[in-house]
């Protein structure tokens, strides 16, 4: 009984072993098929995504690649296809970098991959894949303005009156100044200059039948008195163009002349000749011819009448922002050469017509003929049947006027 237990007993060890093997057996099976099978699928994986060759079409040209190859790998393999990121361009277009602009572009089936994608784009077969070099970048920059000086143009041959016609004025400029270089270059105008221009007229009224009469060199104490007179009794009003520092001498007539209604005029400072001085000189000339005439009548003015007539272009360009006209002369009467009274009358008489202008004298010498012939001159202008205006009256009637200050845009040009 006891070898029939053991003999059972034995036979139970041997069963349990045997149905532990069998289970290891078929676990390892299990194993080995699970193995197998992501062997399988791993190099199915590979083959379909790693291994296989594609074709896709850059830039319309056929390339052969691993179906895995990313795009940036694409690119590195194949130098870019060319392209290249952009510059970094200063604000005058220099270059500050050659590759510090925006980075080439890829594009897919028509749609832009972000570069930070690259890595982790790849493509399907017959993708249509376009590659260009990357957009050109401007530094950052401030902006800064800056003016556009005007010009001074002169025009004034054979007239008789030369005056300001528009006042210049600085256009404007928009410029950049780069954050990086410090480069600075214009972009823009913001506004266009407008150039000065000095014109020469010589009006002849329509309708009038008109002559102005003029004295230069005055005011004196021996014949602008008795010249004052005569224009009263005859009842006719003239321009009278003085020397500044004689205007101070005798601010009596000054004072006389505007009150019985005649224009007052500057004929400068100290009477020099202008085309020889330098600007800073002839600007303090002038301003000073102004100032003392001011100072004794109390009349502002920029009317002018440069002395012996002299005033060139050069002048014009220097003070054109102190006066508005220098008034020359269409008869002279030549009576600085002491001709005698009825050759100074026939001078005037023989040349008459609408809107002239007479030079004649109140100071800077004898002015006895003067004094001699200006009655007759009247007298017979009158019977022709002359008005006689002063230079302003002249240029209204005319329609005729300076650019009004308004427009002014800066001083003369240094």
């Amino acid at each position: 009984m006891k070898e029939v237990e053991e003999l059972s007993f034995g036979d139970s060890a041997t069963g349990a072993s045997e149905r532990k093997r069998h289970l290891w057996v078929g676990k390892l099976v299990v194993v080995l098929i699970v193995i197998v099978l992501v062997a399988v699928c791993t190099g199915a994986w590979a083959w379909e995504a790693r291994l296989r060759h594609i074709i896709v079409f850059v830039n319309g040209q056929q390339v052969e690649i691993s179906a895995g190859t990313t795009a940036k790998q694409l690119l590195k393999d194949h130098d870019n296809f060319g392209t290249h990121p952009g510059r970094l361009l200063a604000v005058d277009g220099s270059v500050i970098k050659k590759y510090g602009g925006h980075p080439a572009e890829l594009r897919v089936d028509g749609s832009v991959i972000d570069p930070a994608d690259w890595g982790n784009t790849r493509f399907s077969g017959n993708a249509d894949i376009s590659v260009k070099s990357g957009g050109d970048v401007v530094e950052g920059h401030a902006i800064d303005y800056a003016p556009i000086p005007y010009t001074v143009s002169v025009d004034i041959k054979g007239s008789v009156i030369q005056m300001v016609k528009t006042r210049g004025k600085d256009g404007k400029r928009e410029i950049w100044v780069g954050d990086i270089s410090k480069k600075r270059t214009t972009k823009r105008v913001v506004a266009q200059p407008v150039d000065a221009q000095i014109v020469g007229v010589s009006p002849r009224p329509q309708g009038h039948k008109v002559i102005a009469l003029t004295f230069d060199d005055g005011p004196s104490g021996q014949y602008t008195a008795p010249i004052l007179d005569i224009l009263k009794q005859k009842g006719v009003k003239a321009t009278f163009f003085d020397v500044g520092q004689y205007s101070v001498q005798y601010p009596a007539l000054e004072k006389r002349m505007v009150a019985e209604g005649h224009e007052v005029a500057s004929h400068s400072n100290t009477h020099p000749f202008m085309p020889k001085m330098k600007r800073d000189a002839l600007r303090a000339e002038i301003t000073a011819g102004l100032a003392n005439m001011k100072k004794a009548s109390g009349v502002s003015t920029r009317m002018m009448r440069s002395p012996y007539g002299s005033f060139t272009v050069d002048q014009w360009k220097d003070v054109y922002d102190l006066i508005d006209y220098n008034v020359l002369w269409s008869i002279d009467t030549e009576d600085w050469r002491h001709p005698g009274a009825q050759a100074i009358h026939d001078a005037v008489l023989n040349h008459a017509y609408n809107g002239a202008v007479v030079l004649m004298h109140d100071g800077g010498g004898n002015r006895d003929q003067d004094i001699q012939a200006l009655p007759g001159i009247i007298d017979d202008l009158k019977a022709q049947g002359y008005e006689f205006v002063t230079i302003s009256g002249l240029l209204k009637l005319a329609g005729i006027s300076a650019a009004p200050l308004a427009d002014k845009g800066g001083d003369a040009k240094k």
